[in-house]
């Protein structure tokens, strides 16, 4: 889903009432063609009106929330919970964390490495996971009429539609912004995600839990070789049969 091009419209001359379309193509880094074809097919996408907000010094999430699809986005946003800031950590992060703690039992700031940026490449995976409260797939579903295989696929494939990912939260009662994080719509500081917050959540596991995460994330990471394997001599079969 997209918002829609009057919306837009009527967005856009509250927000550069002076700008021509030109000119506002130009400072967001659009295509005119892109945006004049979005236009004519009445959806305008939500990667649009990020880049045009930030062009015109407009809070992004402020400016979502003008439209009907996001109208509660500003008032549903609020800090992540720790989980979705774990969830923004690599496994390779945490593996690294894991063996300096078992070198350092008593590590200082120094001892630790850093954390890698983020979205990285499982965060929409690992965000829909760790705001799961056991059936969010089945509710979301339910609730937007897209097939669970559909929204399994999109994961999968490391997306997740924006649409879908405010939905998600609204059913998971989180905040509305955590979802767009992930996917890289909008960013961390645009949301309010506390500076050093991903440390701090990790900082606060304990040795066993950080055990068990680096467990469940090798899991995660074994499942999805195991398929890319699956599918790689599925295609080669089938490559076979057609000679």
């Amino acid at each position: 889903m997209a918002v829609s091009a009057k919306a837009f419209q009527s967005w856009r001359s509250l927000t550069a009432p002076r700008e021509s379309t030109a000119d506002l193509c130009r400072m967001a880094g659009i295509k005119r063609s892109t945006l004049a074809q979005q236009l004519v097919r009445g959806k305008v996408s939500e990667t649009t009106v990020v880049r045009v907000a930030r062009a015109c010094d407009q809070n992004p999430v402020e400016a979502l929330s003008f439209f009907e699809e996001y109208h509660d986005l500003l008032a549903g946003s609020g800090p992540p919970t720790d989980s979705e800031l774990i969830s923004q950590v690599t496994y390779v992060c945490v593996l690294q964390l894991l063996v300096a703690r078992s070198l350092h039992p008593n590590p200082s700031p120094s001892d630790l490495p850093g954390l890698g940026p983020f979205p990285h490449r499982n965060s929409v995976r690992a965000w829909f996971e760790a705001v799961d409260p056991g059936d969010l797939r089945q509710r979301l579903s339910a609730k937007t009429g897209v097939a669970p295989q559909n929204l399994s696929a999109q994961l999968t494939a490391g997306r997740l539609a924006p649409e879908l990912a405010v939905q998600a939260a609204r059913i998971a009662g989180v905040s509305l912004t955590g979802g767009l994080v992930a996917t890289g719509l909008l960013t961390p500081d645009e949301c309010g995600w506390p500076l050093g917050g991903r440390e701090r959540a990790l900082a606060e596991l304990s040795d066993p839990e950080l055990v068990f995460l680096a467990r469940d994330r090798l899991d995660t990471l074994g499942k999805m070789v195991k398929k890319l394997e699956h599918d790689e001599d599925s295609n080669s079969a089938l490559l076979e049969q057609l000679g």
